[in-house]
């Protein structure tokens, strides 16, 4: 852990509405004596929050604000060397994201953002990774529903089933909300750029230690799954890769892994439909003026209303053998592209800054850096990690 900073925790992107969710759990939740501060590059659209947090907690009315601009590194340098932990909202990432992981790495500041883009982990990790290793940074991506509650779900599946035997996980998600405009944006420049991606990807491979554990994926195609009573249908998404970069580092995964990540969809038409929606997206993606315009669809900064939020609903059920037992686990929550990616952003960057946590530096998993201890955390704050079946 660095030597004592100005602040405990630094949140970037606080004026974006993702960001804003993060600062007022933060305002509710850290806690007394936290030092946190707000960072951004509008002055007055973050005095605007800090006047917004001061009525759900006068406390808040002091918070600093801090400059923060990803064109301008000088100022993501001092952010960087004030904080203990570093958390970010503000993406994409693979467009402003570097310069804020750069400056942590070099500063020893751990870092949590919500990133979804694989070629930004990858690049991170190529460019990054020894840095922190050397100056104790710890470079933890992907701490919302991406990929939170598969990571840490697989890592809490794992622990029901015996040590130092094969096993194979399969994550199952459903989700009833809105995708946060982040995520869309993330999805639509990922499907633009998969050349790249494949090439940050073969870079990474080329110079990442080699687990001397077998890590593998399930390929299993789509399929009618009758324990779920549902569709399942293969996600090709970030999670899963950082589901098996847990298993790759972490013995307790046992001697031969292997992770499938699915979404489960009830009706065959809307898995239908919701295949050929994605295909279209990707279609689209690869014009540059058809992705301009879909990215319009959904504007950075907005999301949907607290009753909408409200409704919404998330759960990851996950089927776990090996050792001759079966066990079936579940993570569920409320909305997962706002109020619940928020909350596990805040519990992370929390759990980063006073959590007892086994060592670790450089770029590393939620499962990695912090495990159990946030998996502890959620749970207080209403995720539930349950058992619900073993035989």
């Amino acid at each position: 852990m660095p030597e004592r900073r100005r602040f405990d925790i630094a949140l970037v992107g606080a004026t974006g509405f993702a960001g804003g969710l993060t600062a007022e759990y933060l305002a509710r939740h850290a806690p007394d004596g936290t030092r946190w501060a707000l960072a951004g590059r509008n002055p007055d659209m973050l005095a605007a929050v800090r006047e917004r947090l001061a009525a759900l907690d006068p406390a808040c009315a002091g918070l600093d604000l801090l400059h923060a601009d990803a064109e301008d590194p000088e100022s993501l340098r001092a952010v960087a060397e004030s904080a203990r932990v570093v958390a970010t909202t503000a993406g994409p990432y693979l467009r402003f994201g570097e310069p804020l992981v750069a400056a942590c790495a070099h500063a020893g500041t751990d870092y949590a953002d919500l990133t979804g883009e694989p070629e930004f982990v990858d690049r991170m990790y190529v460019r990054h990774h020894a840095e922190a290793v050397a100056t104790g940074a710890r470079i933890v991506h992907a701490c919302g529903f991406d990929s939170v509650p598969h990571d840490l779900g697989a890592l809490f599946t794992v622990q029901q089933l015996p040590e130092d035997v094969p096993l194979v996980v399969r994550g199952f998600v459903r989700a009833g909300g809105r995708p946060s405009a982040g995520t869309f944006h993330s999805a639509v420049n990922a499907f633009g750029r998969l050349r790249q991606a494949g090439s940050a990807h073969l870079e990474r491979r080329r110079i990442e230690p080699r687990s001397e554990r077998r890590v593998s994926s399930v390929k299993d195609a789509a399929r009618y799954e009758r324990s779920l009573g549902a569709w399942a249908l293969p996600l090709p998404t970030l999670d899963p890769q950082v589901v098996k970069r847990s298993a790759a580092a972490l013995e307790r995964y046992g001697p031969d892994f292997a992770y499938g990540h699915y979404a489960a969809v009830e009706r065959l038409p809307v898995a239908l439909g919701a295949v050929g929606a994605v295909g279209a997206v990707f279609a689209l993606s690869q014009l540059s003026p058809a992705r301009s315009w879909l990215l319009g669809r959904m504007q950075s900064g907005d999301g949907p209303s607290p009753e909408r939020r409200e409704r919404s609903w998330f759960n990851v059920r996950f089927t776990g053998e090996g050792g001759g037992r079966r066990v079936v686990t579940e993570v569920a929550g409320g909305d997962p592209g706002y109020d619940e990616t928020a909350k596990m952003l805040a519990e992370a960057a929390l759990c980063l800054a006073f959590d007892e946590l086994p060592p670790s530096a450089g770029q590393v998993t939620t499962a990695v850096a912090m495990g159990d201890a946030l998996i502890a955390r959620l749970r207080r704050r209403g995720i539930t990690f349950e058992l619900l079946e073993s035989s």
